[in-house]
């Protein structure tokens, strides 16, 4: 298995993302280890093409060409929104949903009219789950992942207005609240041994197992 030193705090790493939503997240989640998170569009780096069909290949894809463009160590996430009445659908293409500039509104319209058009109107049949994907790349070439996922159910209309993304549609099992509803301490809640509760702290969680020097 490959393997890359564990990051200590005061560690500086790149976050392979043009998105501030993103960004923000991670530096909430990261705030307690006192690493420094510098985004790929801080650094004006290009953004690499993603022809990946899977969160894996595009999050290789993202952390390698950040660590090169940087030359440190960098940091990316895939991540996205499967939903089983739509056979996966957008999943690596979640973002691409959202058309340019990105309009969540209308990703998520777009989602509740195919569910419409598919007659997918009780919670058994809106079943889906957020992946994510975390890739920690080193300049000379390696690379480890990290994968989280969250199932939850699709709700309509929308809820909330904390989070980005599908967060206001999207309700994870076990609780009441839309992501977009929850704060992110709810969203991102988790401590060593326990999973945590979005996709997002569930890979991250796995990673601070691995990769963070306590």
């Amino acid at each position: 298995m490959t393997t890359i030193p564990k990051l200590r705090r005061g560690d500086r790493l790149v976050l392979a993302t043009h998105n501030a939503g993103k960004l923000k997240e991670f530096q909430e989640l990261f705030a307690p280890f006192g690493l420094e998170l510098i985004s790929a569009g801080e650094l004006g780096l290009p953004e690499p093409e993603e022809t990946g069909t899977t969160f894996a290949e595009n999050a290789r894809t993202k952390a390698h060409a950040a660590a090169k463009g940087a030359n440190m160590l960098s940091l990316s996430d895939d991540s996205g929104i499967s939903v089983e009445a739509l056979d996966g659908a957008p999943g690596v293409y979640t973002a691409d949903w959202a058309g340019v500039p990105r309009d969540f509104n209308f990703a998520m319209q777009r989602v509740e009219d195919e569910l419409q058009a598919k007659g997918a109107t009780t919670p058994e049949q809106r079943r889906a789950a957020f992946n994510a994907t975390l890739c920690l790349a080193h300049p000379d070439g390696r690379d480890v992942l990290y994968v989280g996922r969250c199932e939850g159910t699709l709700v309509w209309p929308p809820r909330g207005t904390i989070g980005h993304g599908y967060d206001p549609m999207f309700m994870p099992d076990g609780h009441s609240q839309t992501f977009g509803e929850m704060t992110p301490e709810m969203k991102h809640s988790w401590a060593p041994g326990l999973p945590g509760l979005s996709h997002r702290a569930r890979s991250f969680a796995q990673f601070v197992e691995n990769q963070i020097e306590g």
